[in-house]
């Protein structure tokens, strides 16, 4: 085995000495990282209602006409209720056998269709009527109302900027707590796609004449900054 001379051997630590230096140039400068958060509660202007049409018969057949029949009327109410054709979309079609509640071999008592469609309102105030519009055309399914804001991207810009001011402010207790200058941001970075918290508050009776309470929205947003800082 080759030994090193020494020679070799401090020319060798001369010039990890020297690159230890471009290392450390490379690590990002101190500072006061903090997380800022902002929220914005809005009340929703769009609503969405999950409602269609199922039936169940002896015969796969009999089961399918019935619901298509019956969809065929719920469908028309809604163009008598002023719902664009473009805010209507299928969301679920099925035909399943049902099978006896009974020790043995499975036997087959019939079928279950089923029809349901995602229905956009764009009126909050319209809700409540198309509702009671669907379930009296002959909607027996009714799965439940998402409400929603439409355009959201003002309201998340608002609270972007006071998510970094809260960033800011966060920071600045820490500078003056350690007695040190905060300085500008070195990086901010925006947590995770901004989110829609859940509503606090939505009421939904799907008997005749339904009441509905759309409550409000939050948006969120969440950032993390790094404050440099100043030198003394």
């Amino acid at each position: 085995m080759n030994k090193l001379s020494p020679l070799t051997t401090a020319i060798a630590a001369c010039c990890l000495l020297v690159a230890l230096p471009a290392r450390a140039q490379d690590a990002p400068p101190p500072g006061i990282v903090v997380h800022g958060e902002a929220q914005k509660s809005v009340a929703p202007d769009t609503a969405r209602i999950e409602a269609g049409v199922s039936n169940f018969a002896k015969s796969a057949r009999a089961a399918a006409e019935a619901t298509n029949l019956a969809m065929g009327k719920v469908l028309l109410e809604l163009k008598n209720a002023g719902v664009d054709a473009k805010d209507i979309q299928t969301s679920q079609i099925s035909l399943q056998p049902q099978y006896a509640d009974r020790p043995g071999p499975s036997e087959i008592t019939g079928y279950v269709a089923k029809n349901i469609v995602s229905v956009r309102v764009r009126d909050i105030a319209a809700v409540a009527g198309i509702l009671d519009r669907l379930m009296v055309a002959g909607a027996n399914e009714v799965r439940g109302i998402s409400f929603m804001v439409s355009d959201a991207s003002k309201l998340l810009d608002e609270a972007r900027t006071e998510a970094v001011a809260d960033a800011r402010r966060k920071a600045e207790i820490y500078a003056r707590a350690a007695g040190l200058t905060l300085g500008a941001p070195l990086s901010i970075a925006e947590d995770s796609a901004p989110g829609v918290m859940p509503m606090r508050k939505m009421a939904a009776d799907f008997a005749a004449g339904a009441q509905v309470a759309p409550g409000e929205q939050t948006l969120n947003v969440s950032v993390t900054v790094n404050w440099a800082i100043k030198a003394q």
